[in-house]
Formats: structure tokens, sequence, C-alpha cells
């Protein structure tokens, strides 16, 4: 029996595939860790953005605080974010990942871009301008936004 790959909107709007389970709860853990730094960013999940260099969609993103007109909203986001985080996905390549930070984000000032693989409980952070760190356990510090957070707390 032949099956056929079908791809909803939201996977095709978002530009990757649909999240899963693990991916889900990481992304939630990931804005629970990221709270104390609230009084510093704004800490967006599934935000499009519309950069000079391309549109995307990370998993999440922060930003330095925004001030919110809740009368007008905005669907693309065409200031790029601080930081992006992406969670790989069952169906995903680390490639891709790879790729959209060095075509999309870094070209519009993004300062740091996460990947995280979660079957191998590892957490790499890429900046534009000094080498990737690649993280497994201990404390994760991210050197353009001193955002911490504890390995054993993601994946716990």
């Amino acid at each position: 029996m032949e099956t056929t790959t079908i791809h909803s909107d939201y996977e095709l709007e978002r530009g990757k595939p649909m999240p899963s389970k693990n991916h889900a709860q990481l992304q939630h853990r990931l804005n629970v860790l990221l709270l104390p730094f609230t009084d510093r960013f704004d800490i967006m999940t599934e935000l499009g953005l519309e950069l000079p260099s391309g549109k995307a969609v990370p998993d999440v993103c922060l930003y330095p605080k925004q001030i919110y007109d809740w009368e007008k909203d905005e669907v693309r986001m065409t200031a790029p974010p601080v930081t992006t985080i992406e969670i790989l996905s069952p169906t995903q390549a680390v490639n891709d990942l790879v790729e959209k930070i060095r075509a999309v984000y870094f070209p519009a000032s993004v300062k740091s871009a996460w990947i995280i693989l979660p079957p191998l409980k590892t957490l790499y952070i890429f900046y534009p301008d000094r080498p990737t760190e690649t993280f497994t356990h201990g404390l994760v510090k991210d050197a353009a936004t001193a955002v911490e957070l504890r390995m054993e707390d993601l994946f716990k």
C-alpha cells in the first residue's frame, strides 16, 4: 500500500514539519527556563519573521522588551530578534537549520541562534562572529545575551 505525505497548511506556512511530543515539551520547558530573563527580553514562540534575508518561524525567539498595542497586531515581525531557538523535529535535517541560521538569521543581525537536538540531548549555540558552542550537560550560557539555563533542567 502506497502512502502519500500530505503537508498541512500549518507546516507549509511554518516551512518546517509539525512538532512532535518531545519537541512540544522542550519548547514548553524552554519557555519556563527563560522566565527569569523576561525583565530584559520578550520570549516569543512560533513568531513569523519577515527579515530582509528571508522568512522564518523559529520555535522560540528573544526580543528586547517590546511595547504592545493590543488593538493593532503584527503578523510577521520585520525587526530581527536577538536570539532564535530551533528544536529539531524528527523529520527535519540539521543541515537545513544550520543553513537557515547562516542564510536568514545572521544576515539580519541575529546575535545568537540555538539548535536543540532532542535525541542526542545536545544544544548548540551559533554566533555570527565566534565558534559554535556545544552543550550536553551543565550550565548553558549564551555569550550574546547572558541567558543561562541548565541542561539537566531542559532534559529532565
